[in-house]
């Protein structure tokens, strides 16, 4: 039987009794057999510290649990700061996640998301949280230039951040972190232009004021636009962001404001993978734009958010927080789909589909410490919820028999023969709503003077989605009535373990999960209105922690256990059958090892396998898009007796991948290498630096994803070059 959840007023109103509950009790209980003493709650406001050489934190947002120091909790994650994103010329999340050896990237189906594989699992960018929040960001490509850190965490992670807006993240999760006024004005200016001309503005203002600098502002504004380093492709950018906070003794507040709109011209996106191949073609010159001159893609995201937190009393600390967000999004898509492996050939279609969606997201909750005799005990108790209403509407076109091909690309007319359409283009219908709840509590257990960290929790959790058709089209039934409705409940545990036999080591171990609305049947399907329950990710991980103060490395081995998407038997019944087993090693290595000699290295090796699929053709095959290891390595370096010049470099290597679930298709390894330089100097004792970053110095032509079965190409040689100036 489901478990109900109270109304939302009841939920936050719970939380907020709880809250001063604790507060009221602080005097009142007396435990005689049990020593309580009273200790200062960890802020949360200010960040983790960050390692020397700045380019990576000590720690993170770690959903219900706050930001934690790495060596205290028992998961793996890296946090990269904005010092990295400037010396990088970071433009989008994608650019510093390229730093990562646990994750690749792809695109989304016929435009150009990102899409990011961490572990081997997918995450969209509709399920990244920022500032731990979820639904609130921009869709498909989201820009760095208002954001403080870029967090990654390792592993399935429904305990501590809930279920995500679409179900996806069940390999790993990235949460943004917004920049915030420091005591130091910050007024600085950023000019920037790329070797395809391509030019940038980019002007960031901080300031504190107030007695005691309780009060922030950060304002963020920035544009791009220019042709990129494919052939005939255009990308246009705009974003603002303004943060303003108080800060006050017991008291403080947070909000943001946004608006980002995107658009890229002549896309170059994924080819598809047509029937019959036998093998994947070599990759196409790394500039070779495949697209139509009339394809687009355009998103506008309108965005905010506000966080509160008060503290109680020296243990206790409650919070909440709210936010919302509204999307546009529009294009005319021409995805290639191969035909011919050996010639390159391939047909191009076309498809409209215009998306709007609005969300409005919330979490409340309460952090608090105290003592047990010699047990220490860290609380975290939390609720979330997040509402999502979905419309759109589509037409498919058939190309008027366009016939192209990857390696010599032909120009076709626009096609206007729709031969399937769902919906009013320019009146768009309800398609989907969501409505995601929860409620956690954690404790985590100090034993020997915190040498051991015992972490024990609970999330129960509602996912409520309803479908609709869309309302007028090809099909009769498309009549704008509810067509599915999914309702399940389901509680996910998490169980972790700290040791640390001296302070510079931490051994860890943990069980989680991660969790996603279960599959839905295809319209055609015998059972097409059965509901399949929530499907569990489960993941085990353990694995060693080092911090020699001024660098950092961990090294761990997990194993994840995700359900198949299902399929279709051959009676035309739906079947939610089979796992897809992913097992690895990482290692990661960060920090400043060696006065001016900045390093980040990282290897991850992945062994993947489908089990219980019931079908011979897959049973014990690799899972799709998953390649079978990654290693990243990069420096940054002072240059001896060059006052302020630096020199970096950095090398990706990605190995093999099928691109099918019958092993025969199959990426090779590729590899690719960046370098840059930066000169720091005075003018007018004003701060200068200008930079110049390489990316992909050989203009390597490879194919970078296969997952989903397609094909994502690297992007090509681009020179950037950059000025900044605080004024």
């Amino acid at each position: 039987m489901a478990v109900r959840f109270p109304s939302r007023p009841t939920l936050l109103a719970l939380c907020c009794s709880v809250a001063f509950a604790a507060h009221a009790a602080e005097d009142a209980v007396d435990l005689s057999a049990i020593d309580v003493t009273a200790q200062k709650t960890e802020e949360q406001t200010p960040l983790p510290p960050e390692f020397a050489g700045g380019q990576v934190a000590r720690g993170g947002q770690l959903g219900i649990l706050g930001n934690k120091d790495i060596m205290d909790v028992p998961f793996t994650m890296t946090s990269y700061t904005s010092k990295l994103i400037e010396d990088q010329q970071a433009e989008d999340v994608g650019d510093v996640l390229m730093n990562d050896a646990s994750v690749r990237q792809a695109y989304g189906y016929g435009n150009n998301s990102q899409l990011f594989v961490i572990r081997g699992l997918t995450l969209n960018g509709d399920d990244i949280s920022y500032n731990g929040l979820y639904g609130v960001l921009p869709r498909q490509i989201l820009s760095t230039d208002a954001l403080e850190r870029v967090e990654v965490f390792k592993g399935p992670n429904s305990f501590l951040n809930g279920v995500s807006p679409t179900g996806t993240g069940l390999g790993g999760a990235v949460n943004l972190v917004s920049k915030r006024a420091s005591d130091t004005p910050i007024r600085r200016y950023t000019q920037d232009i790329s070797s395809d001309g391509r030019v940038g503005e980019h002007l960031d203002i901080g300031q504190r004021f107030g007695e005691d600098n309780r009060f922030g502002a950060r304002v963020n504004l920035s544009q791009r636009e220019g042709e990129t380093a494919i052939d005939d492709q255009d990308q246009r950018s705009k974003l603002f962001v303004a943060g303003l906070d108080y800060r006050g003794d017991r008291f403080r507040v947070s909000t943001d404001f946004g608006y980002q709109k995107q658009r890229i011209n002549h896309s170059r996106n994924s080819v598809q993978l047509g029937s019959g191949l036998t093998r994947i073609p070599s990759a196409p010159d790394a500039s070779k734009n495949y697209g139509q001159d009339w394809s687009y893609t355009e998103t506008e995201d309108t965005f905010a958010m506000m966080r509160g937190e008060y503290d109680l009393n020296d243990n206790w600390t409650a919070y909440v927080a709210g936010g919302g967000k509204h999307t546009r999004e529009t294009g005319f898509y021409a995805t290639p789909t191969l035909t011919n492996a050996s010639t390159g050939a391939a047909t191009v279609g076309g498809s409209i589909i215009p998306h709007d969606e609005d969300n409005i997201s919330l979490l409340a909750g309460l952090n608090g410490k105290f003592q047990t005799g010699p047990v220490s005990h860290q609380v975290a108790i939390g609720a979330a919820e997040i509402w999502t209403r979905q419309e759109s509407a589509f037409e498919f076109y058939n190309g008027n028999g366009g016939v192209t091909n990857i390696y010599h690309p032909t120009a076709l007319s626009k096609p206007t023969n729709a031969w399937f359409t769902g919906g009013d283009l320019g009146d768009l219908s309800v398609t989907g709503r969501t409505n995601n709840r929860s409620v956690a509590i954690s404790d985590t257990f100090g034993f020997f003077d915190d040498t051991v960290l015992l972490t024990a929790g609970l999330r129960r959790q509602e996912l409520i989605v309803k479908g609709y058709s869309y309302e007028g089209g090809t099909l009769a039934s498309y009549t704008g009535d509810r067509n599915a409705s999914y309702d399940e409940s389901i509680t996910t545990p998490v169980y972790g373990i700290v040791y640390k036999p001296w302070d510079s080591v931490s051994f860890y171990a943990n069980r989680i999960e991660g969790l996603a609305q279960g599959p839905t049947p295809a319209a055609t399907a015998s059972n097409s209105n059965t509901t399949f329950a929530p499907g569990r990710t489960k993941q085990i991980e353990a694995g060693v922690k080092f911090d020699g103060e001024t660098y950092g490395a961990t090294f761990g081995v997990f194993r994840i256990e995700k359900p198949t998407d299902g399929y279709v038997n051959s009676s035309n019944l739906f079947v939610a059958e089979g796992d897809q087993i992913n097992k690895g090693v990482e290692l990661n290595l960060f920090g400043e090892p060696v006065d001016g000699l900045r390093l980040m290295a990282g290897a991850t090796r992945i062994f993947t396998e489908v089990r219980n699929t019931n079908d011979a053709t897959t049973e014990g095959k690799d899972a799709v898009g998953v390649p079978t290891f990654t290693m990243n390595a990069s420096v940054d370096w002072d240059v001896p007796g060059l006052e302020g010049v630096a020199l970096n470099a950095r090398m990706l290597r990605t190995g093999g991948q099928y691109a099918d679930a019958k092993n025969t298709l199959t990426l090779p390894t590729w590899n690719r290498f960046d370098a840059g330089a930066r000169y720091k100097f005075k003018v007018s004792q004003k701060d200068v630096t200008l930079r110049m970053n390489v990316e992909n110095i050989t203009d390597k032509n490879y194919w970078a994803s296969a997952y989903g079965g397609y094909l994502t190409q690297g992007e090509p040689r681009l020179v950037k070059f950059s000025g900044t100036v605080d004024f």
